[in-house]
């Protein structure tokens, strides 16, 4: 697991994205039509289970009360094995995967994984709310009663403890304490140098590749009606979305959840209804029990990929207005700044008030 610095009294970065305003309940009304949303998601991701084609179906290895996770990827190869390690010391018990058309020999690997059920399809993703209508049709059919940690395969979920108290450990204390689930802000790690010189093997630990990051500033709001934090800045808005920031990738998700099978994710795992399970997370400097994504995007691999990714036309709403976005990325940039932090674990980001400290 990563992590094991050591705490120190510090300075704290600029973390002006603390202070969310309130999450006010939505009027009936709302409340009409975020039910009604809600079951036009959950009918959406119903049907789309005829797009999934079954490879190998383990589900029958899932005991009562097992934490799963729910990937959705596509060409992650490089990543899967430590990704799958990861995890598995964590606590997860049994992995339930959408491959969406790799070509690098992903499918075929987690096929022979024996905790993995996989199933894939080439259907487009966008069109599939960006993978969430095949993962959510996965959780409804599979996660009902279940912890259910929905991650994407360059996310490594990290939170105060983690060195001591696996997953089990983190749920069991929510569930003291009445909280269905557990909110995490992703944070953007780098390499020092140009992005693609650095090497690195499948298997390897990504954190000894990419181990900088900005500390802040960072910002967040609340969203009506539904109540979802929005939180932006850091490293993708500081290099490619100066001009506009508005348009910065947004950092917060809900990614451990009690699932139930009338629950549904909106926008990644950014936001979820009912409404009131976006109460969950109230961003840096909140005192809800969280953690933080530590994203791996900016593996050596990048470079490559984001002229796939441009032509592919399958990430955000108007890919067209990210053309750029995949085009600074193909130019290989240094993303460092004199600003930036090392990592040295989770400690450290307790330090900076980007998650909180937990009562064990």
């Amino acid at each position: 697991m990563p992590g094991n610095g050591t705490r120190r009294a510090t300075t704290r970065p600029d973390v002006k994205a603390a202070a969310a305003t309130a999450l006010l309940p939505p009027n009936w009304r709302q409340r009409y039509r975020l039910r009604l949303k809600r079951r036009q998601l959950l009918w959406r991701s119903l049907r789309s289970r005829h797009q999934l084609r079954s490879l190998v179906d383990r589900s029958d290895q899932i005991n009562r009360g097992d934490l799963l996770g729910f990937v959705v990827l596509r060409n992650e190869s490089a990543r899967l094995p430590y990704f799958l390690d990861y995890y598995r010391a964590l606590g997860v018990k049994h992995f339930l995967v959408v491959d969406n058309g790799s070509n690098d020999g992903s499918a075929e690997f987690l096929t022979d994984q024996p905790d993995v059920s996989l199933w894939q399809t080439r259907a487009s993703y966008r069109e599939a709310r960006f993978g969430l209508n095949w993962s959510t049709w996965l959780q409804m059919r599979y996660g009902h009663g279940h912890w259910c940690l929905t991650v994407d395969a360059d996310e490594l979920l990290v939170y105060d403890g983690i060195e001591e108290h696996d997953l089990s450990d983190l749920t069991a204390r929510l569930g003291q304490q009445g909280l269905p689930g557990f909110g995490a802000m992703m944070l953007d790690l780098y390499p020092r140098g140009a992005l693609g010189d650095q090497p690195y093997a499948p298997g390897q630990d990504p954190l000894e590749v990419l181990n900088w990051f900005d500390a802040g500033p960072y910002r967040a709001t609340r969203q009506s009606p539904m109540g979802n934090l929005w939180l932006q800045g850091g490293t993708r808005e500081r290099v490619f979305f100066a001009a506009r920031p508005e348009r910065s990738p947004t950092l917060n998700k809900i990614p451990l959840v009690k699932w139930n099978r009338r629950y549904a994710y909106v926008n990644s795992t950014h936001s979820l209804l009912p409404p009131a399970l976006n109460g969950l997370y109230e961003g840096p400097g909140g005192k809800q029990p969280a953690g933080v994504l530590l994203h791996t995007k900016f593996l050596p691999e990048i470079v490559s990929k984001s002229a796939t990714e441009k032509q592919r036309q399958q990430h955000f709403h108007r890919p067209q207005e990210f053309d750029h976005y995949y085009d600074e990325l193909s130019s290989a940039p240094d993303l460092w700044q004199e600003d930036a932090q090392k990592y040295r674990g989770p400690g450290r980001l307790c330090e900076l008030g980007l998650m909180p400290e937990l009562r064990w």
